[in-house]
């Protein structure tokens, strides 16, 4: 037929022009086509030239980026007019369609429309980015015209009388609508931005965040189509599958999203809250109106898209109505045809009746359905994550103010702060990310079963009330299921704890060979964990059974009962039923979702009721005396929050707290003012408020500039003095006076100007302290950053502390050196090094005062006395800082210039040494015997190199070098990017695309051979099933049709009415088969899932436990623990879920896909299109989405450390005046915690944007080739119903197959990385000897005889021990002494086969050692180790686990220990807590328990490895005597760092280097002058 524009009919109305040009429609039609092609010709040199050369400048530079006045209604208003275009356009065709001839006036002027539309919009873009507003006058003039000639239409219209029954008429009036509006933005940006008709255009810049080119997140920058379909992410993730994606690739957080923005938004509405309720100032209810308040808005804008989404939804059971409907009908009712202007106008109706133009709806329902759920999702996700950001900074800013009693009697205890952190901010994150759902479900659930009821009838209802009887079991079972959960979690975490016990002690357990009873302790509470797991697998399988099966009911009672009630089989068609079942799937979805959201609200709920307890405990220096109240009046109220000053201003000028001093200070002698730098008077210090006091009677004044020592015994409260003066104690009488001339520090200046909380003014006035606890606390970063603390670098400066401390042999050996990561509490150093680092960072500062807390306890007497010389008196006395030294060596009383004794809490005496030696004769006389003692131990060694290559015992664990850090992934390819070669790089590239099929063969390998089969088998025939349930409805629909169709077509009355029997009774048994089969799958997975846990933790726990120790010290404890505690869960809990989520949504898709080409095989070729495009986009993202998730893990460390480290160096930090610059840190770590999670957000949302539009056009194709098909050659319309609904179906599944997929290859990690482990060879625990062929009481005697002994640590290292001779006669007392690394330890090893001795050997009472089972080796011999280990438990069981000794053993023991008056004392006796890593004893105590742990033993062999160090000298003595009266009669080695332990030794080995330098008795080698030992113990006579 030949085209013409007016149509080529000889009668034509067309041509004529009688009536006037005007009243002609085709030149209205033609008239309507100029403004867009003057546009086109406009628009596209400009876009061609201007652009094209720059275009790939422009995306790159964001600078240029902003927003026109009416930027995001310009963009909907175009997406509406392109809708309505295309409405048009239909509409044309569909009314040519009518007509003879073809008339293309009717659809092409919309089509130029169209083309114009989307040119606008591009040129539109490109003007504003490139912000160069005068070239938006063309467009000015595009809308001026095209709203003039849509209007002569629409006015031509009216004339003629065509109204609102013709769909023309109502597209022609929107249209004019749409341009006025697009007309009215148009000139709205003239008069904001001024850039034509005014003299000055406003100039107007790009956000800040954009000029700051370190911001790549553009989600909030970025047009609203780039907004909604994230194509902004394009290049992004093309990026991360070039190279991999790291902190630096997603740059910076844009500052709305910020921590400290949201902080102070949150802040604010708290305050807000605050003054409404100034009764009680922390409540949940207040913390939740203050949440709304500062998040409430974006929810409310993620809630609208959720419920538009929702309502669009709909769309999909509706045209699927009208096509199969249409599709069925062959004889269609003519409509009497209206023909005005030459050209025919259709009805809606007519419109809507057309299969084809309901495909295309659905296909833009469909994308605009997904969009705006996406939209929603994403609202929800950033409004929890920039929530979450705000809420740990107000935890952060309340811990920098929580009282330090709260922290020590464990009201609050670190792993309580933590939790509040990682678990209950994520709780509310989830729970504002589940919100919207709360408001959309309802709508959906109601809209749903109307819309059932109007297609079905009351059998709907049926339907509706199974699914609803079945959600409150679907809520019974999620509550069972979080309660499962929570008791698992009780139960791994009670197993962590003793797993990490069991790995730090690791090398205890190893010498004292107690492994196997720590191995079962594990394996018993691993046994609960299982139980609960096995409840928590078979609440998770009733919870998929009952999500895949309630459906499938619902759809079967339905059905049953319509085709029962139906009269007339006109009710029983395949699009009542098709639509009736995608209604059906639609509805099942809110009722999944209602479980978990209830649970998630139920969560918050908990959650924000702990935060709100976290918020209302007590602060620091909360005292309630006149002055505080005071303090409080100016303060507003005590939970001010501390506002954050990102940049640190410097202090400003003190008239702010002379307003207190009237009421703070009594008047202070001018005389005694200056000399001193802090004075307590008449203090009374307690740790809980309740409580007695801790501290009693304190009047003490520090003399200013001078060195003050604070000697006592083990307990007497020498520590809680210091913390009593940092302010750290609760105060519950007297004052503290600290100097305020003493200048203030550069460091103290650094305090922001901060309102602090009611912390008394003496503390204010307090400049920076530089403070070394007792226990050290380091940062999880550099050696270097850990001495300097932030302060600025000085090389000489930190040069000279170095060596003050002793560090830099210990330097050497780490494998960076100073730039070595120290780990997590210091994991990876020792105790000296531990405690000279921390010395170092309190020597490095510059502040005016020093507080040492027993600084020298974990350091050999050399190191000791060099720091005392070096540090304390060259870099501190002489600087006239004051220092206030807590230390039990006496020795070093001489150099005070202050002393002060304490006892029991108080003060014994305070004065010069000469006072003490006046008035208290007999305390004098005590100290001076003791110092006599160690007077001995003094020397200044020339003799002995300064520098040892090895350190003692430590030096293996420092060296896990960078193989060692990479053993945690041991296979994981993409860990070893060391290099940076171009081919290893591309290798490297190549492992991230590819998926872990060997990971998955080992977990699927683990269920065993009898269920993988069954699992396959079952998820297989289930989805059969399910196939052949919906063809039943089909045919069964379908043959109801077509019988109605003959009776209607034989015209007989008589006919039997349609017979539903058979179908019913087949579709009915088909629903049970696959009820049935639902549940065997369900029960399959999670079964398996448990099989497979319980193995590979089995395995994993026995490899570890004999693993050698060198494993332990070269793998860092983290790691392992890692595997142990997250590995574990993932694959307890999420593995199982994510397989049957991936098989299930994998299967669905391909049974869809598998249906829509049976019913119509020419879908089959646009298959091919479709599926390389989301191989592709599949491919792209699991690598993003890989990397992403791991940066979201691996910021969250850091994130949650630093809360860790802050609770736990909380004084430190407050006593440096630190405050502002860890929040500073918090704030850092956040923002990148965050912008991590986003970008993961955002690339999920980019996946599943692009799938629902894959998804989307399936549905299109599917639905256009079944009309198309049906129209060629008539299907039943049962089946067109049946591909539609599948298709629909795969819209649904496609992105959730590819997340599963991206989830399960995270998820298989974890497998990955245990069977690294699992690969780990053990130690040799078989003996050549049997035990028969081992004497009962071996070793009896105690004669040890070594023979040519050569030992090193692995066989590619260098031997610490070298050709060692010795032979020690039964019961001997054998002192070792020798320099740092002179392998005095590895010999005290070597007895125990903890090194690997590869020449020589060591003969115990006749028998090599070589040859006996470990086991019996390491058991009958004993060993007292430097570090005091003890394990969170009773008394008992630390002293005696094997549970072999009587009470009356065990408390000779320990009154061998010193310890039995103690232990008495402690309610319970032998039955007291010990809590873990016996934090309740002081580190004396605890190496005294460890004393009497090897006394328990009663072996013949008594090792003591540098046993005494942090005991003062009194325990000490008495110790001596009695190791030589208790054990007369066993062979004891002792290893001394103070060498006059060994004075009264029956021989001495003197080492160096691994040999044996001098080997006699001692008072022979004291008599020769060149002995090296005589040159120890005489060096300071």
């Amino acid at each position: 037929m030949a085209l013409a524009f007016c149509g080529n009919e000889n009668n034509s109305a067309a041509y004529n022009v009688d009536n006037g040009v005007l009243n002609n429609g085709c030149f209205v039609d033609a008239l309507n086509v100029v403004p867009h092609v003057f546009l086109l010709f406009i628009t596209f040199p400009i876009l061609f030239i201007g652009w094209g050369s720059q275009s790939s400048k422009v995306h790159i530079h964001h600078s240029t980026w902003l927003h026109f006045p009416g930027h995001n209604l310009r963009w909907i208003l175009t997406f509406i007019l392109l809708f309505v275009l295309v409405c048009e356009i239909a509409e044309g065709i569909v009314s040519d369609g009518i007509s003879n001839s073809r008339h293309l006036h009717l659809y092409m002027p919309a089509g130029m429309a169209f083309l114009a539309a989307i040119t606008s919009v591009v040129y539109y873009h490109n003007i504003e980015t490139s912000n160069f507003p005068k070239l938006l006058i063309a467009l000015l003039f595009y809308w001026t015209l095209a709203f003039i000639t849509k209007t002569i239409k629409f006015v031509k219209f009216c004339d003629n009388n065509i109204g609102f029954s013709q769909l023309r008429f109502c597209l022609t009036g929107l249209l004019v609508i749409l341009y006025g509006m697009l007309l009215a933005v148009e000139i709205n940006v003239i008069r904001v931005r001024r850039y034509v008709f005014f003299k000055n255009p406003k100039e107007v810049k790009p956000p800040e965040d954009l000029q700051d080119l370190g911001v790549r997140f553009l989600q909030p920058f970025v047009n609203l189509l780039s907004k909604g379909t994230y194509w902004w992410m394009n290049t992004f993730i093309k990026t991360a599958h070039k190279k991999p994606i790291d902190m630096k690739t997603i740059g910076k957080l844009p500052i709305a999203m910020r921590a400290l923005t949201n902080y102070v938004l949150l802040n604010e509405a708290f305050e807000a809250q605050k003054n409404k309720r100034s009764q009680y100032p922390q409540g949940s209810k207040s913390i939740w109106c203050a949440l709304c308040s500062a998040f409430g808005k974006p929810l409310i804008l993620s809630s609208t898209f959720r419920i538009l989404a929702d309502l669009l939804g709909f769309a999909g059971p509706l045209c699927i109505f009208g096509i199969v409907h249409h599709v069925g009908n062959t004889d269609r009712p003519s409509h009497s045809q209206i023909n005005v202007l030459g050209v025919f106008f259709i009805s809606s109706e007519e419109f809507l009746s057309n299969a084809y133009v309901l495909a295309v709806l659905l296909f833009f329902a469909l994308l605009l359905q997904r969009t705006f759920l996406q939209a929603s999702y994403y609202v929800a996700i950033e409004t929890g994550i920039n929530l979450r950001g705000a809420i740990q900074t107000k935890i952060y800013n309340k811990i920098m103010q929580l009282s330090t009693s709260n922290m020590s009697m464990g009201e609050m205890t670190a792993g309580q702060i933590c939790n509040l952190v990682a678990i209950d901010t994520n709780q509310l994150m989830w729970f504002f990310f589940l919100c919207p759902n709360l408001w959309a479900m309802p709508v959906q659930i109601i809209v749903g079963v109307l819309l059932l009821y109007y297609l079905l009838g009351i059998s709907a209802l049926i339907g509706a009330v199974v699914i609803i009887v079945l959600a409150p079991v679907q809520y019974f079972v999620a509550t069972k299921l979080s309660q499962a959960q929570r008791s698992t979690l009780e139960y791994s975490n009670e197993r962590l704890k003793k797993t990490n016990e069991m790995l730090r002690g690791i090398k205890l357990l190893k010498l004292y060979a107690w492994e196997h009873i720590f191995h079962s302790s594990v394996e018993e509470t691993r046994l609960k964990e299982m139980t609960s797991l096995k409840a928590f697998a078979l609440y998770t399988s009733i919870s998929i059974f009952m999500n895949a099966a309630i459906p499938i009911a619902a759809v079967l009672t339905t059905f049953v009962v319509h085709a029962h009630l139906t009269k007339d089989d006109d009710e029983f068609s395949p699009q009542v039923a098709f639509a009736s079942l995608s209604l059906f799937h639609i509805l099942v979805t809110p009722l999944f979702l209602l479980s978990s959201v209830v649970r998630s609200t139920v969560k918050a709920l908990v959650s924000v009721q702990k935060l709100s307890e976290f918020l209302a405990s007590e602060e620091i220096g909360e005292e309630h005396d006149k002055c505080s109240e005071q303090r409080n009046a100016v303060n507003h109220s005590k939970y001010q929050a501390v506002p954050l000053k990102v940049v640190n201003r410097k202090r400003p000028a003190r008239e702010d707290w002379n307003n207190y001093s009237s009421c703070m200070r009594r008047p202070v002698n001018i005389t005694e003012g200056d000399d001193f730098c802090v004075k307590i008077t008449n203090g009374f210090f307690t740790w809980t408020p309740e409580g007695a006091p801790a501290l009693s009677n304190i009047d003490i004044q520090i003399p200013q500039g001078q060195l003050t020592m604070i000697v006592g015994q083990v307990g007497c409260g020498k520590s809680s003095l210091l913390l009593a003066t940092l302010g750290e104690m609760q105060k519950i009488s007297g004052n503290i006076f600290w100097n305020s001339s003493i200048p203030d520090s550069e460091t103290g200046e650094d305090v922001s100007a901060e309102k602090e909380t009611a912390v008394d003014v003496e503390f204010r006035r307090r400049g920076s302290v530089a403070y070394a606890s007792q226990k050290p606390w380091l940062l999880n970063a550099t050696v270097e950053e850990n001495i300097t603390f932030e302060s600025p670098f000085s090389k000489q400066r930190y040069k000279a502390v170095i060596d003050a401390c002793s560090l830099q042999p210990d330097i050497d050996i780490l494998p960076h050196g100073d730039q070595t990561q120290i780990g997590e509490r210091g994991i990876n150093l020792s105790g000296g090094q531990r405690q000279r680092i921390s010395v170092a960072r309190a020597l490095y500062q510059q502040t005016s005062v020093v507080f040492l807390d027993d600084p020298f306890s974990a350091l050999d007497i050399h190191l000791s006395d060099h720091l005392m010389q070096e540090g304390i008196l060259k870099m501190l006395r002489e600087d006239k800082r004051t220092i206030i030294l807590v230390t039990h060596k006496l020795q070093y009383l001489p150099h005070a210039d202050w002393i002060i004794a304490m006892k029991d809490g108080t003060i014994q005496r305070e004065g010069t040494l000469k006072d003490i030696q006046k008035s208290e004769t007999e305390l004098f006389e005590h100290w001076k015997t003791l110092m006599n003692r160690q007077d001995q131990d003094l020397e200044k060694e020339t003799i002995i190199e300064r520098k040892t290559v090895l350190e003692r015992k430590n030096h293996r664990r420092t060296t896990y070098s960078r193989e060692a850090l990479l053993n945690d992934d041991e296979e994981d390819e993409e860990e070893i990017t060391e290099s940076d070669d171009e081919d290893n790089l591309s290798s490297v590239l190549h492992q991230r695309a590819k998926m872990p099929w060997r990971a998955c063969g080992k977990y699927l390998s683990s269920a065993g051979i009898l269920l993988l089969p069954l699992l396959v088998f079952s998820q297989l025939l289930k989805h059969t099933v399910m196939v052949a349930i919906d063809y039943c409805l089909a045919k069964w629909t379908s043959a109801a049709i077509f019988a109605t169709v003959t009776e209607k077509q034989k015209n007989c009355t008589d006919c039997q009415n349609f017979d539903h029997a058979y179908y019913s009774k087949v579709f009915s048994i088909l629903c049970c088969i696959g009820i049935i089969l639902c549940l065997v799958t369900s029960i399959a997975v999670e079964w398996t899932g448990l099989k497979v846990a319980k193995k590979l933790h089995s395995a994993l726990l026995n490899k570890i436990i004999l693993a050698p120790m060198r494993f332990f010290e070269t793998t860092p404890l983290g790691s392992i623990l890692n595997r142990f505690s997250a590995d574990c869960n993932t694959i307890d809990q999420h593995i199982p879920a994510t397989l049957e989520c991936l098989s299930r949504s994998t299967l669905l898709c391909v049974s869809a896909l598998a249906v829509i080409s049976y019913v119509t095989p020419m879908f089959l070729i646009a298959l091919v299109p479709l599926a390389i495009i989301c191989y592709f986009i599949q491919k792209y993202f699991r690598v993003a989405s890989r990397d992403l998730q791991q940066l979201d893990d691996s910021t969250q460390l850091p994130l949650l450390s630093h809360f860790s480290e802050t609770v736990e160096g909380l004084t430190t930090i407050r006593a440096f005046r630190y405050e502002a610059r860890f929040r500073q840190k918090l704030l850092e770590y956040t923002d990148s915690n965050n912008i991590a999670s986003l970008f993961l957000t955002a690339a999920n949302r980019w996946l599943e944007v692009r799938m629902e539009y894959i998804g989307a056009c399936v549905v299109l194709i599917a639905a256009v080739t079944s009309i198309t098909n049906y129209l060629k050659n008539p299907l039943s319309s049962g089946l067109v119903g049946l591909g539609l609904t599948y298709a629909l179906m795969v819209s649904n599944y496609l992105n959730w197959m590819v997340r599963n997929l991206a989830d399960m290859e995270i998820q298989l990690g974890a497998v990955k990385r245990i069977n690294g482990l699992l690969k780990t060879e053990a130690e040799n625990y078989e003996g050549l000897l049997t035990p028969s062929q081992i004497p009962q009481n071996w070793p009896d005697q105690g004669e040890i005889q070594i023979q040519n002994l050569s030992v090193r640590y692995d066989s590619n290292l260098k031997p610490v021990l070298k050709h060692v001779n010795a032979h020690l006669s039964p019961g001997q007392k054998i002192g070792i002494c020798g320099r740092t690394g002179s392998g005095k330890s590895s010999f005290s090893l070597a007895f125990f086969r903890m090194v690997d001795t590869f020449e020589g050997r060591i003969i115990i009472d006749g028998i090599d050692i070589a040859k006996l089972p470990l086991q019996t080796l390491r058991s009958r011999l004993s060993i007292i180790l430097q570090d005091p280990i003890l394990f969170s438990g009773t008394i008992r069981f630390n002293l005696d686990p094997e549970k072999k000794c009587t009470d009356s053993v065990l408390w000779e023991a320990l009154e061998i220990a010193q310890l039995k008056h103690v232990v008495k004392a402690l309610p319970g006796g032998l039955d007291a807590i010990v809590t873990e890593g016996g934090e309740n004893f002081s580190q004396g105590q605890r190496q005294l328990f460890c004393l009497a742990r090897a006394f328990v033993r009663k072996t013949s062999i008594f090792i003591m490895d540098e046993a005494t160090a942090s005991i003062d000298m009194a325990t000490e003595n008495i110790l001596q005597k009695v190791v030589m009266t208790a054990f007369a009669d066993r062979t004891v080695v002792t290893i001394a760092h103070r060498v006059h332990t060994i004075l009264n030794a029956d021989l001495v080995i003197v080492m160096k280097r691994g040999v044996i330098l001098e080997y006699d008795k001692p008072e022979v080698l004291l008599e020769q002058e060149d002995s090296v030992f005589a040159s120890f113990v005489q060096a300071d006579k």
